[in-house]
């Protein structure tokens, strides 16, 4: 195992995709922070993250929390503004 340093961050990230991302992290037994830095470190060397079997949760994640969002929708997202 690799020793590492953890620092502590605050994100602002779409509601639903949160909630996908927390579920799936507790499928996973493991913290939403350790399922993204997975998921950073796999995308950073180009791979893919999950395997068939979680890719299928996801999906079922997905439809529960009407997340209908794809990486095509990464870069054209504006924020609605408060009241």
């Amino acid at each position: 195992m690799k020793t590492i340093e953890r620092v502590q961050t605050g994100l602002r990230i779409e509601k639903r995709l949160l909630k996908v991302m927390k579920a799936t992290a507790e499928h996973l037994d493991i913290s939403v922070a350790e399922l993204i830095e997975a998921m950073a470190l796999h995308a950073f060397e180009g791979k893919a993250p999950f395997g068939p079997q979680t890719m299928d949760k996801i999906a079922q994640l997905k439809s529960v929390y009407d997340l209908d969002l794809t990486a095509a929708d990464s870069h054209g997202m504006s924020e609605e503004q408060s009241r």
